[in-house]
């Protein structure tokens, strides 16, 4: 018989105790793009304070993430049709004609999940957990790998949205359970999951059900479920959403799980799933930027989606319905991104559109500091490290700028193909990965 006090202590004790050269799960250790590593490289590429490059199986958008020796990642190798049978392949699953050529299908994949030494290089594993024939398909943009894995201890739990969510062992790579949450993504998979304490947290907003999950950490089964409020769009495609789960802690001491979706803004208590707060914020739909938090001032900052992105600072402190209350500190219409997340260092408040125009805005009262635009298509969130901003382009270019009330550029660099992966900062380098290749940098 398992004794389950020391199985939870073993569970969860790398994800409880956080270091800088730990990246554990999407956007950080906090989830909020900031890292503490010192002495990142700002200038790098293909030649130029490369440590190694390493050519990646398949494909996938999911950022890497760090448990102190191995980097580890999720990919998708796909046996692709040609034309005649990928247009085959779209009408038997349904798809509208006119939207052919916004989708991608594959004829069957195999998703795994890939370890990767972190000094060397070396890919060291490539743990197989699921072949998939005939799987949905995906939006050209997407990938069938792009939600983020997460540490939670001495296990790794790949999350794949409707085709899987498994739990590994680090050390031999032996499934610890697989659950099957089936969903109705439209155009793929993209929350990451998260851990709170026991519990796998998962963001499940597809286009035929809209619900938030928790999972037991030790087992997979079911610990709560809480549905969506029900919403004034009438096609699934305007209730779908991709977002990540983000944990606060209020001014009351209160932890709160900010879980945006389409339409709604909702808070909930992590243990049991309850509301707290829900917020109307419109007809933002398949929204992806994760939320960040100011404790300081007791705002959520959070992007509306696709539609005509909003940005809108909210207090924390309320409960129940808060849309008519005076909750919204204030918002913003204009540059605002649908993809990357916003990032706040210090005082300010920083978002990349999708189409490179950047913005500071000061976080308190939304006034802005200064914008411009950075050449390139951005879907990638950008980080902080060792006094540097880091954006990422979909063409490969990594930009860096100093935070500030003035935008400053420190450093342009190119790498080749394309990144839609968040940027690793670790003490001493900086982890990137492209569509082709995952990279390690030192200054």
């Amino acid at each position: 018989m398992t004794n389950t006090p020391v199985f939870l202590a073993l569970f969860l004790s790398s994800s409880t105790l956080l270091k800088a050269d730990l990246w554990p799960q999407f956007r950080g250790p906090k989830g909020d793009g900031i890292s503490e590593a010192r002495n990142v490289p700002v200038e790098f590429g293909e030649t130029k304070n490369l440590k190694w490059k390493t050519n990646l199986p398949g494909r996938g958008w999911s950022s890497p993430i760090f448990d102190g020796e191995s980097l580890w990642l999720t990919t998708a190798i796909e046996i692709l049709p040609d034309e005649e049978e990928r247009i085959e392949l779209l009408t038997q699953a349904g798809e509208e004609e006119k939207k052919f050529k916004q989708k991608q299908v594959a004829r069957s994949m195999e998703l795994a999940l890939l370890q990767v030494h972190y000094e060397t290089g070396r890919l060291l594993n490539q743990f197989e957990l699921t072949h998939v024939d005939k799987p949905d398909p995906i939006h050209k943009f997407n990938s069938y790998a792009s939600p983020t894995p997460v540490l939670c201890g001495n296990h790794v739990i790949a999350h794949f949205g409707t085709f899987g969510t498994f739990c590994l062992e680090k050390a031999t790579g032996k499934e610890v359970w697989k659950r099957e949450i089936k969903l109705d993504h439209s155009v793929g998979p993209g929350s990451s999951p998260f851990i709170y304490r026991n519990l796998v947290i998962l963001i499940c907003d597809g286009t035929d059900r809209q619900f938030v999950t928790a999972l037991d950490v030790r087992n997979g089964n079911t610990v709560w479920t809480t549905k969506r409020p029900e919403m004034r769009a009438e096609s699934g495609d305007q209730k779908k959403a991709y977002n990540t789960p983000l944990l606060i802690t209020d001014p009351t001491g209160r932890d709160q799980l900010i879980c945006m979706g389409s339409q709604w803004m909702i808070s909930y208590a992590p243990e049991t799933g309850e509301e707290i707060w829900k917020l109307d914020h419109g007809s933002g739909f398949s929204v992806v930027p994760m939320p960040v938090y100011c404790s300081t001032e007791d705002l959520v900052f959070f992007s509306t989606g696709f539609g005509k992105p909003v940005l809108i600072a909210v207090h924390t402190n309320g409960d129940g319905d808060i849309t008519a209350s005076d909750k919204i500190a204030w918002q913003e219409s204009k540059r605002i991104p649908a993809k990357p997340s916003p990032l706040l260092f210090g005082e300010n408040l920083y978002t990349i559109s999708d189409g490179g125009i950047t913005t500071c805005f000061k976080a308190s009262d939304g006034e802005i500091i200064w914008n411009g635009r950075i050449d390139g298509n951005y879907s990638a969130s950008p980080i902080y490290a060792d006094g540097s901003i880091y954006v990422a382009s979909e063409e490969g270019k990594v930009t860096v700028f100093s935070p500030g009330d003035e935008y400053t550029e420190i450093a342009s660099n190119q790498i080749n193909g394309s990144i839609m992966a968040s940027p690793v900062p670790l003490d001493g380098a900086l982890v990137i990965r492209s569509d082709r290749a995952i990279y390690k940098f030192n200054p």
